[in-house]
């Protein structure tokens, strides 16, 4: 975090534009408009980051006295109820009410190639990114990656030193026998070919498969996923939606204390999701 000025501000549309050409949001066709969501109307001197825009979050701002908030999972998503009532509308009151102005940036900060959450959470885990998941995307919001030959026990071991929680394994090999006492040892697989999509991406374990991937590590898991892992042969990892999208808005948030001279400060709101 930088030392805090009194004579350091910039405006909610400057810092927007500035996010907006560093991450190239505008080649993104995202799920919710990515960039300033709520103008708080005053100028910016101190920002507090973070995975998601909840009232927890927004409340630490105040304490904070912050200006700005700056999260990956901002508001208003495609399907859900246009009105600012209910809970939204309680959040967004808070900021009004506070002139803190909120602003998101969701598949920009996914995919970015140095600050962005899959190339982060690679980083953490000694991975090295090669090729995108989906080879004609230029801007790729999944990555293979790939990392010495190791077992599915010395991934999980990273993965949990990494992100301080222990991921969910499902192993690509599996076997039903109906002879509980029959032998189902097997050598077993080195991983050595990643595939990479952090947050709710875990339907994208068929291209990774389809990619020729050993494993493929996202955040969150669905029943499907589990019969998917087994019957393609390759090992899943559910790592956990927030675990795997703090990285990205802690880099930018870091870059935007360096470019500006602000202070800036990521609140961590636990998410065992």
């Amino acid at each position: 975090m930088t030392p805090h000025s009194a004579d350091t501000t910039i405006t909610a549309q400057a810092l927007t534009e500035f996010c907006d050409d560093y991450l190239s949001a505008s080649a993104f066709k995202d799920y919710a408009p990515n960039g300033l969501q709520v103008d708080g109307g005053r100028p910016i001197r101190r920002i507090v980051t973070g995975v998601t825009a909840c009232e927890a979050l927004i409340d630490a701002a105040i304490a904070e006295d912050a200006d700005a908030i700056m999260v990956h999972h901002g508001y208003f998503w495609k399907g859900e109820p246009m009105t600012i009532t209910g809970m939204k509308g309680q959040r967004i009151r808070k900021l009004m009410q506070h002139g803190i102005s909120l602003i998101g940036y969701h598949l920009p900060l996914d995919a970015h190639p140095k600050i962005g959450n899959n190339a982060k959470l690679a980083e953490m885990l000694g991975l090295t990114i090669t090729e995108a998941l989906y080879p004609h995307e230029s801007h790729p919001i999944g990555n293979i990656a790939t990392c010495p030959p190791q077992s599915a026990e010395s991934l999980t071991q990273t993965i949990t030193q990494a992100l301080g929680r222990i991921p969910l394994h499902i192993s690509g090999h599996y076997q039903y026998l109906a002879d509980e006492a029959a032998d189902t040892a097997a050598a077993p697989k080195l991983l050595k070919r990643i595939g990479i999509c952090t947050g709710g991406a875990q339907d994208m374990i068929e291209q990774a498969a389809a990619m020729g991937c050993d494993a493929y590590i996202s955040g969150e898991i669905s029943e499907r996923t589990t019969h998917s892992a087994r019957e393609l042969g390759i090992d899943y990892f559910a790592c956990g939606h927030h675990a795997t999208e703090r990285a990205g808005i802690q880099a930018l948030g870091d870059i935007i204390a360096q470019q500006f001279g602000l202070s800036v400060r990521f609140i961590d709101i636990d998410n065992p999701a």
